[in-house]
């Protein structure tokens, strides 16, 4: 029998590339190249699949966060690091795969924004908290409403009646919501290393 983590992995890549609707389960089965008993011991229904598969998703996500982290030098390139992949990751995949989310798996999304408003907010509060204490976000800053702030401007980012998919590109609308939105959170310290990270990274 198939790795139930490889199968995850594989229905993940073309939920990613493709959107979640474009593929019916018997679809999927054949694509993969594997049993239908396989496919029926893992899954009770389609919308069970998703659920496991976008809950992969989030677990590989974490992953990838705390390995980035562990390359950064300082708060600020924490910072720049989580962005900058987020750019990345918002770029690979297709708007599909977020819409098809909302629309038709509304339960799998409420998973989705709990796990921005827990994981992703204490996340982002303690590197930002860290930059204030090292000294390179400002002090005078309110540590829960900018959290806050930047939690909801992600969920402005993926909605498709703010930024339709299909007018904007989500990379760059990521980019011009955070990037500059950082820059004014920092200290003079933190401002030169922001300016730096902006001209490596061609940001």
């Amino acid at each position: 029998m198939v790795l139930p983590e490889t199968i995850l992995g594989q229905i993940l890549q073309i939920f990613r590339s493709e959107g979640i609707e474009r593929h019916s389960e018997g679809e999927l089965i054949e694509r993969l190249g594997i049993d239908e008993d396989d496919y029926n011991a893992l899954f009770t229904s389609k919308a069970d699949m998703v659920q496991k598969v976008i809950r992969y998703d989030l677990e590989l996500s974490e992953q990838r966060d705390k390995e980035l982290l562990q390359h950064a030098e300082n708060p600020v390139e924490e910072i720049f690091l989580l962005l900058l992949n987020g750019i990345k990751e918002l770029r690979s995949i297709s708007p599909a795969y977020i819409i098809d989310m909302q629309q038709y798996y509304p339960q799998v999304w409420q998973m989705c924004l709990d796990h921005l408003n827990s994981y992703n907010h204490d996340l982002n509060y303690t590197v930002i908290n860290k930059g204030v204490v090292q000294g390179y976000f400002r002090k005078d800053i309110n540590l829960q409403l900018v959290t806050k702030i930047i939690l909801e401007q992600f969920n402005m980012i993926i909605n498709p009646v703010v930024f339709p998919p299909d007018r904007y590109d989500m990379g760059e609308v990521f980019r011009s919501v955070y990037l500059y939105y950082v820059r004014g959170l920092c200290t003079d310290q933190g401002s030169r290393l922001a300016e730096n990270y902006f001209s490596r990274n061609n940001i």
